[in-house]
């Protein structure tokens, strides 16, 4: 069932629904397999090994769902062949970042049935097409699955936002404010099509993103829930590199800033890696771009000594959970990292 209609009263948050934290019990993990040689110019060998190795971790503790149609399926089977607990689907896709071109899946009262919401995709703002297959990876989903598909007919990814599950949630001016995304709406637009299609009761604006991030400021490179009213901040130590001014800006933000209940947040820093570059090309390393799954967390690990200190942090905000350190130096000449490229689909109760 597709529901198309803009802002209206048929939006799913007037009918009970709302955007879960990650943290919430999954049903499944989605990813695109990879298969755009252009996303890792030279440097596209390692990352379905990569891919593969992701998936298998991710399946001891949670099905995961693989988008592999087109000429993206026989190397797929191969590399994930006799893995347990992960399905494919024959699905063709653009590019890997599922994160931004999937779904944003919902949960609803008892008695609603399934939901997810299919947003408009352009590439981050035209940057990179063809993305037409990327553009209908949603309402092919919620075909598969038999959800209600809502589609609200505006630009928007997934990597934008970060939610407690509670209604506040997080993003940056530079992204969800960006002309080459919806021209037409203001800040209160926005907020309005949160709080329909997500549940937003308070949305909690940063400024901009790290140097080398296409995406123009997406939040999952810069801060994260972890727990309500708990967020990690992306920190620069050294005053002299270039993210130091933008990320000390949106930590002093979020220390002024109180969730959708009023309460004062607790603003945990995390530290930033050296700066990375490839090709003299400076890469969004950053490790906010973890990913939380049912029983662990992802950690992406980029070759650094700042790499122990970020699981440290990590291991103490998750005493429940595995951490599951995995390199991501490859990962991220692609521009992002593990949480860019897994979108979460959360249990039902």
């Amino acid at each position: 069932m597709n529901v198309s209609s803009g802002l209206s009263p048929l939006a799913p948050a007037a009918l009970g629904y709302r955007m879960p934290a990650e943290w919430e019990p999954h049903a499944a993990t989605w990813l695109s397999w990879p298969h755009k040689l252009a996303s890792w110019p030279g440097k596209f060998e390692p990352i379905p090994a990569l891919y593969a190795r992701l998936v298998r971790t991710l399946a001891a503790a949670e099905k995961v769902c693989v988008l592999a149609g087109g000429h993206a399926k026989a190397q797929a089977k191969v590399m994930l062949a006799g893995a347990p607990n992960v399905e494919l689907y024959d699905i063709p896709t653009d590019d890997a970042w599922l994160r931004d071109s999937g779904p944003t899946f919902l949960v609803g009262p008892p008695s609603a049935p399934p939901a997810l919401v299919d947003w408009g995709y352009n590439a981050w703002g035209g940057k990179y097409p063809p993305y037409e297959n990327d553009d209908v990876i949603p309402r092919l989903i919620a075909r598969q699955l038999g959800h209600v598909c809502y589609k609200p007919r505006i630009i928007f990814e997934g990597g934008a936002i970060d939610t407690d599950g509670r209604g506040t949630f997080l993003t940056t001016e530079q992204c969800l404010l960006n002309p080459n995304r919806n021209p037409q709406l203001s800040r209160a637009d926005i907020e309005r099509y949160l709080a329909g299609y997500l549940g937003a009761r308070k949305v909690l604006w940063l400024g901009g993103g790290i140097v080398g991030d296409d995406t123009d400021g997406h939040i999952d490179e810069l801060a994260r829930f972890v727990a309500p009213k708990t967020v990690v901040a992306a920190v620069e130590e050294d005053p002299k590199d270039e993210n130091y001014e933008p990320l000390k800006d949106n930590l002093a933000r979020l220390k002024s800033l109180t969730d959708a209940d009023g309460a004062p947040l607790e603003v945990i820093p995390l530290p930033m890696p050296r700066p990375l570059s490839y090709e003299a090309q400076r890469l969004p390393a950053s490790y906010c771009n973890f990913y939380i799954a049912n029983g662990l967390v992802i950690v992406p690990q980029f070759g650094d000594p700042t790499d122990g200190r970020a699981v440290e942090v990590l291991a103490k905000l998750f005493p429940d959970r595995r951490i599951c350190p995995l390199p991501a130096i490859d990962l991220v000449w692609g521009l992002g990292a593990f949480h860019c490229i897994t979108q979460q689909q959360p249990a039902l109760a």
